[in-house]
């Protein structure tokens, strides 16, 4: 009997770890603050870096976000509130951007493409809360499709949120004849 109790407890002990291990992501309300680390989570494309006069040092090989994470850093912030300013009140007034969600290959497909739905909706909620239109926003997750890493740097450049310019949503005025 007791050894049977044993082996529960510990069949137990070891499910209720993998269950701690496959929690689901959760994005952070974007606006709290967190300790500065040196890294951006956010790959803003050529164009609006031009367009916007945004002058990031090495944002290509900045570090992007942590495994299994969601949560915008600091470096991250100082970016996207350019972005929206100039989407906002600048040279891209009125123009729609593109959010996609990127992860490193390490995890399941359906979670990865979850994870970079996470990562895309940080993103877009932030930049709403600065004052973009929610609706001029498309976002969407790529998961894993595009990675390229094949170990912990690489993974590292995979694990992010591409911003770039997206063409306009077509009017869609119907005109009606009586």
């Amino acid at each position: 009997m007791r050894r049977s109790a044993a082996l529960f407890l510990a069949a137990s002990a070891v499910s209720l770890a993998l269950v701690g291990c496959a929690k689901k992501p959760v994005a952070k309300d974007p606006t709290e603050t967190t300790s500065a680390r040196a890294r951006s989570n956010v790959s803003v494309s050529e164009d609006i870096m031009k367009a916007c006069q945004i002058h990031v040092d090495n944002v290509d090989r900045a570090p992007k976000f942590d495994y299994d994470d969601a949560d915008l850093q600091p470096e991250d912030r100082d970016v996207l509130e350019q972005v929206a300013r100039c989407v906002t009140t600048g040279p891209l007034k009125g123009r729609h951007l593109s959010l996609v969600g990127r992860c490193d290959p390490r995890g399941e497909v359906e979670y990865n493409m979850s994870l970079g739905e996470y990562r895309a909706e940080s993103v877009h909620d932030y930049l709403a809360k600065l004052g973009v239109d929610p609706a001029a926003m498309a976002k969407t997750s790529r998961g894993e499709l595009d990675a390229e890493g094949k170990d912990e740097d690489g993974w590292r450049r995979d694990r992010r949120v591409d911003v770039s310019l997206a063409p306009a949503k077509a009017k869609t005025d119907i005109a009606r004849r009586d």
